[in-house]
């Protein structure tokens, strides 16, 4: 078996691992253009017409084209160096310049209606030019709208190449077409399929040249000049017809591999959503009981990818904060009493003038209440079971030397900590006049009241003094009556919903009094300590299945890409 026959086989044996790695398929698709424009695809056969042939009967059109006026004579380019080559080529396949292969219409300013063209008239998916170009009058015309193209054109964006830009023009437009100038034109010569072109543009070995070739940070680009010198690999053209016959199938295979892929993973999340739901919804203990045991028999099935792994971290949360997650003991003091503490414990500091008198809040109506709770829980407000403060709205000037302090904002939450390490500091007196109505200390919870990070939260785990600003402050009226975890994982579950209750446009918020007037459902004490034990256990059990699933995919990738090197 020789090496083309056997690279043939073994890509037609591993479309299932490719549908098992996470970016099997993609790679697959790589693959494939690897193959074809290395002419191990499809057989060669002896009986084709040589591209060196090609070649030449491409040097005649050139010259018909140039003589009738129809063309400009184009600069000649230097013969291909060995060292510009990445591989050998097959018997009868050729070494030559994009120059070679095809040419330009010209440039016009357009002097009539005309069709326009332009990157965003591009399907990049499909490589066609979509229905919803622009008609466009003389006096309307950009002034990138000039270069001419026609039926069977490979246009190719050299702006941003990375996005892929690339489509045939495939049909006549009237009234006439005009393309941007920011794409690169190649109308081919007859002897030269634009499909094979335009795969080849898309493939991993021209991606690779071009990434090397262009300039620029944030419009990066291929000039021209370059995308013209590069290398191309003729074939002859039965072949060339063979190949791009050959790569419509495969990557019609490919499309539905990513059918079925996203097919299955919309069915396993339906599944896994309908099964959480039944423990939402489960009113008995029993029935709570045989929706989990559903979800223990297909747990393997159910998370092994990582948007329901994401799920069930939701449904931790909100089975926590419904009483569902830990059974109740008659034993617990109740929440209502535990209330009544908490508002003597307030009117003590009140009386001490440790904090200010506070606003009454509404009282909780029915519609309010969105779900029944557990017996020995109770309904409150959050201000009635802690302190909701913010800090500066001010901006205070940035100091310098051993005299000065963090200003810390959302920006400074990473990865649930607070990193100093990047915070603006303000000078002490400025701190001062802000820590006089919000002091931070230890295990108080900073909270994210504005912009895209709504929610984002962080318990102080230290005595490091700080001053803080555009952020909610969470104070406890006492650490004995409120377990400072349990405030987290439940400002947790309800981050989601308050994000989507901002307001604002260009930059939501969430106010104070908003804040202070959520209503939170509460459980006894001890068993706010019994739900944050199960829900750390659970998270940490989240966290093993999603590095399994890492494992599982870098295995599946890793044996992918071995497959592809012995191809």
């Amino acid at each position: 078996m020789n090496e083309n026959v056997r690279s043939r086989a073994l890509l037609e044996q591993h479309f299932d691992i490719a549908f098992a790695a996470p970016d099997g398929i993609k790679k697959l698709r790589e693959l494939i253009l690897t193959l074809a424009m290395q002419g191990k695809l499809v057989p060669q056969d002896p009986n084709d017409q040589p591209a060196s042939e090609l070649l030449k009967e491409i040097e005649v059109e050139k010259r018909r084209m140039v003589k009738a006026e129809k063309i400009r004579e184009p600069k000649p380019l230097p013969d291909i160096k060995p060292e510009e080559v990445p591989y050998g080529l097959p018997m009868g396949w050729e070494w030559t310049r994009i120059r070679n292969i095809g040419h330009d219409w010209g440039q016009k300013i357009p002097d009539r209606p005309f069709t326009y063209i332009d990157v965003g008239s591009i399907n990049n998916s499909k490589g066609i030019i979509s229905e919803d170009v622009q008609l466009l009058g003389e006096d309307e015309a950009p002034s990138r709208a000039r270069k001419i193209v026609r039926q069977n054109t490979v246009i190719y964006a050299t702006v941003r190449p990375y996005l892929l830009n690339i489509a045939i023009i495939g049909k006549e437009y009237d009234p006439e077409p005009i393309a941007s100038t920011a794409f690169a034109i190649i109308h081919p010569y007859d002897v030269i399929s634009n499909s094979f072109i335009y795969h080849y543009l898309r493939s991993p070995f021209f991606i690779s040249y071009v990434e090397l070739a262009m300039k620029g940070v944030a419009y990066p680009a291929i000039n021209d000049g370059d995308f013209f010198r590069a290398p191309f690999p003729l074939p002859p053209l039965a072949e060339q017809h063979r190949i791009v016959a050959r790569i419509d199938q495969l990557m019609a295979r490919c499309d539905e591999l990513e059918k079925l892929r996203a097919e299955s993973e919309a069915k396993r999340l339906t599944v896994h959503i309908s099964a959480l739901n039944r423990l939402f919804e489960a009113v008995r203990s029993d029935s709570f009981t045989e929706a989990w045991h559903f979800i223990n028999r297909h747990f393997g099935e159910l998370y092994s990818v990582k948007a329901n792994v994401t799920e069930l971290r939701k449904a931790i949360l909100q089975l926590g904060v419904m009483g569902k997650l830990v059974s109740q003991d008659p034993n617990d003091q109740p929440a209502s009493d535990l209330l009544k503490e908490i508002e003597a414990e307030k009117r003590r500091l009140v009386k001490e003038g440790k904090i200010k008198p506070q606003k009454a809040l509404p009282e909780i109506k029915s519609e309010d209440v969105p779900y029944a709770l557990p017996k020995g829980w109770e309904w409150s407000r959050l201000q009635n079971v802690l302190d909701v403060r913010d800090g500066t709205h001010d901006s205070p000037r940035d100091a310098i030397g051993k005299n000065t302090y963090p200003l810390i904002t959302s920006k400074n939450f990473i990865n649930g900590k607070i990193d100093f390490s990047d915070a603006r500091r303000i000078s002490a007196e400025d701190h001062m006049e802000i820590v006089k109505r919000s002091r931070v200390d230890k295990l108080d919870i900073l909270f994210s009241m504005i912009g895209g990070n709504i929610g984002n939260q962080v318990i102080v785990e230290d005595e490091t003094e700080f001053s803080i600003k555009n952020v909610a402050l969470f104070k406890y009226y006492s650490h004995q009556l409120t377990f400072p975890f349990f405030i987290k994982r439940l400002m947790e579950y309800l981050a989601d919903g308050l994000q989507k209750k901002a307001a604002g446009g260009a930059q939501p918020f969430v106010s104070l009094g908003f804040l202070r007037s959520i209503v939170i459902a509460l459980p006894p004490l001890a068993e706010q300590h019994r739900i944050v034990t199960k829900i750390d256990k659970l998270m940490a059990l989240c966290d093993q299945l999603e590095q399994q699933i890492d494992a599982t995919a870098s295995k599946q990738s890793a044996l992918l890409s071995a497959v592809m090197v012995n191809i």
